[in-house]
């Protein structure tokens, strides 16, 4: 982001990847014959991360224990419905009583960093002290590994949803600053990498356009909800969102980062998208969809091209300003739109998107969670996207996984997680390879450590190289785990300190989608 002057290297983009990608057959073969691609750890600079990933809600549990209060998850989950099999995060993974075995685990992982973020949960004026007392435990039992933190993921007090709609409102704006200030005062001394908030433009479309996580926004054609406008209040949680991060990053920089050190960013949901033909009306579609997508959110940090300098801006000005300015809408290529779902909407820049060619051929094998894809070669491209819009600004993987479902399957069991393995040597050669056609890549971080609570599909979807026992909660090593422990990669990481050079972008969820142009004839304050 560029506000005025910017210190050179202390500020980073996290660019989220989810993963769902374009065509595999490059690492995947027919018929199940599988090309794999080994990636040795010279391929990587030598200050590179590799670490592992979790989210507060996720995995630490202890309900209202130790005067934490209600979060806007925890309302979700118990009143909603929404969630499957009824899960919620009452207990997840009891994080909040293992971090040491779990701090464990990482150590004989051989991982030189761990990325999680601070439970922004507890009572409006009042900082939780067993909060603080608990996430420098985390910190100070960490010893070399590189504590990357969010302060941000999701979570929220409830008070804040109930007092004022949240991210809907600018009051957001100033609660997530002194939520910022506390937790860069209580443990900026240890901590060199700061997110401010995880993925705000994929946080606004799943709770202010779909409607599907809290507080469950939405209008027609993108769902049913009891209040909502998916047109517009995306975009003004948005707007909200990048004007607390550069609040934050404001306060950091004038009053924590000379003394503590350290670098501050923001993390964004990017996803890759591919034209369906040669077409050049589904070319500039792809093009278009890149820059709802993806743009919408990091232009305005890296470019300061809108006017976010003036926290004072009504719901028509930014609505204007994120359509016109930013988001580039082609409208010729939508008169009279009859795309069903949203698509002839202009929030998504009139755009059909879709996991299958016009031969029916689907991007890649497809995981367990619903529509993520195997496509290694995505990553690159999202890589280089990203490396030629925003000067090769340093990039890193904050969180990449792959998800299987509860059962059994051909080529999967619980702990026997080949497809895991071959996954993340899949995408580590696209990286290497991004690296030699001159990518700032700084680090990779699997998501995730264990199997936890994934959100609206509660349990049932796998990430972890650890499978979790929802009786017993002990953690149970699968095969990616010893993969990774002795994978020649990771191998020269597990006695190197951490000291690398202060870096500027970052990354994590990559999803590929096919798009096409819509068709338009007359027939989307407080720790803990």
């Amino acid at each position: 982001m560029k506000m005025g002057t910017t210190t050179k290297n202390s500020y980073f983009i996290c660019l989220l990847l989810v993963l769902q990608h374009v065509s595999a057959n490059s690492i995947i073969g027919q018929g199940g014959n599988e090309l794999e691609e080994e990636v040795k750890r010279s391929e990587f600079p030598d200050s590179f991360l590799f670490g592992t990933s979790t989210s507060a809600y996720q995995i630490e549990g202890a309900y209202i224990e130790e005067g934490r209060s209600l979060s806007n998850w925890d309302v979700f989950s118990h009143t909603n419905g929404g969630i499957t099999n009824g899960g919620n995060g009452d207990v997840a993974n009891d994080h909040y009583h293992r971090y040491l075995e779990d701090i464990d685990i990482m150590a004989s992982l051989g991982v030189n960093a761990y990325r999680f973020s601070i439970s922004w949960r507890g009572k409006l004026g009042v900082v939780n002290p067993a909060g603080i007392k608990f996430y420098n435990n985390i910190i100070d039992n960490l010893l070399l590994k590189a504590p990357f933190v969010t302060i941000h993921h999701n979570d929220f007090p409830q008070e804040l949803e109930d007092r004022y709609g949240a991210w809907l409102s600018p009051l957001m704006q100033e609660e997530f600053v002194r939520f910022a200030e506390t937790c860069f005062m209580s443990f900026g001394d240890r901590v060199k990498y700061w997110v401010t908030i995880n993925e705000p433009n994929l946080f606004a479309e799943f709770a202010y356009m779909n409607g599907i996580t809290p507080p469950s926004h939405c209008s027609p054609p993108f769902g049913k909800c009891s209040s909502g406008n998916s047109d517009t209040e995306p975009l003004l949680a948005v707007h909200n969102s990048i004007l607390a991060h550069a609040k934050a990053v404001k306060l950091y920089r004038h009053h924590f980062q000379v003394e503590q050190g350290g670098m501050i960013g923001t993390v964004a949901s990017a996803y890759m998208y591919k034209p369906i033909t040669d077409d050049e009306a589904d070319i500039k579609a792809a093009a278009r969809a890149l820059t709802f997508h993806v743009a919408w959110l990091l232009d305005p940090l890296v470019y300061w091209r809108l006017s976010y300098r003036n926290a004072r801006v009504s719901r028509e000005e930014i609505t204007k300003d994120c359509l016109l300015s930013n988001c580039t809408c082609n409208m010729n290529d939508n008169n009279n739109p009859t795309c069903s779902h949203g698509e002839n909407r202009a929030i998504l820049g009139f755009l059909l998107t879709a996991v299958q060619n016009e031969d029916g051929a689907f991007v890649g094998d497809q995981m367990g969670m619903p529509g993520l894809y195997v496509v290694p070669q995505g990553i690159e491209e999202i890589v280089d996207y990203i490396k030629k819009r925003y000067n090769n600004m340093p990039i890193f993987v904050t969180e990449n996984g792959y998800a299987s479902i509860d059962k059994q399957e051909e080529g999967y069991e619980l702990v026997k997680d080949i497809k895991r393995i071959k996954y993340h040597k899949a995408y580590l050669a696209s990286l290497a390879r991004s690296i030699r056609n001159g990518a700032d890549m700084r680090g990779y971080f699997i998501w995730s450590l264990m199997d936890n609570f994934e959100w609206i599909f509660g349990y049932t979807i796998k990430f972890g190289l650890y499978q979790v026992n929802p009786l017993t909660l002990d953690r149970i090593p699968k095969l990616s785990a010893h993969w990774l422990r002795i994978e020649p990669l990771t191998a020269t990481m597990r006695h190197r300190i951490h000291s690398p050079p202060v870096p500027k972008g970052h990354m994590r969820k990559l999803r590929v989608c096919f798009v096409k142009k819509c068709l338009h004839r007359d027939s989307s304050s407080l720790c803990r």
